[in-house]
């Protein structure tokens, strides 16, 4: 059974930049793809990464694509997502999300519950 905890999200001006923890535990992390997704008010969950378990390879959505940095902690306990240059847009729940099979996306197996990040001035 993994568990996934996610933390981190709090209140940020436009133009900065956040981290945001997910802390594993129950289970080998390198058996799961996992995935940052987050849903913005009235809108429905979306994909921002995907580490690939089979090959190790990190993908963004293009709305994030040079802004966020997604990785694993060399403890394989945790995994990681750095933001930068942050707008209203990113505002969200953010939630982390593991896939034994190495799906990812909104029917993934294992989820946290979520951390909520605001983007404002």
């Amino acid at each position: 059974q993994l568990q996934l905890v996610e933390s981190g999200g709090g209140l940020v001006q436009p133009g900065g930049s956040l981290s945001l923890s997910c802390g594993v535990s129950g289970d080998t992390l390198d058996y799961y793809s996992i995935a940052w997704l987050r849903q913005a008010p009235g809108k429905e969950r979306e994909l921002v990464s995907c580490l690939d378990k089979f090959d190790g390879a990190i993908t963004y959505a293009d709305s994030v694509k040079g802004r966020f940095t997604a990785s694993r902690g060399n403890a394989k306990n945790a995994v990681y997502l750095r933001m930068n240059n942050l707008n209203p847009d990113d505002t969200g729940v953010y939630y982390c999300a593991g896939d034994q099979y190495g799906w990812c996306g909104g029917d993934m197996y294992y989820w946290g519950k979520g951390t909520l990040v605001t983007v404002s001035s």
